[in-house]
């Protein structure tokens, strides 16, 4: 399995920290103002983290994720191949 470089490691890290603090750094949202609708700012600002962190968490998973050898086999190994014995 190939290693990752420090470069994939660290941008990982830093898209991580990003959904961190932005939801944890309550200085930032602890406030009414300004209101979208009847929502008050610090629901709508927590509301929108919500599908950024999924967006960050997949763009972490591409950076993590390693691509099988080329003429690898898929399968994990012989023994699961339960499914096919009928």
């Amino acid at each position: 399995m190939p290693r990752k470089s420090p470069a994939a490691y660290a941008a990982a890290t830093v898209l991580i920290l990003i959904g961190i603090a932005g939801t944890l750094w309550v200085p930032i949202y602890a406030r009414s103002t300004p209101k979208w609708g009847a929502f008050p700012f610090f629901y709508w600002y927590q509301l929108i983290w919500v599908p950024a962190i999924a967006i960050l968490s997949w763009l972490v998973y591409l950076l993590m994720r390693s691509k099988p050898a080329p003429g690898a086999d898929t399968r994990a190994s012989a023994g699961d191949d339960w499914q096919d014995r009928a």
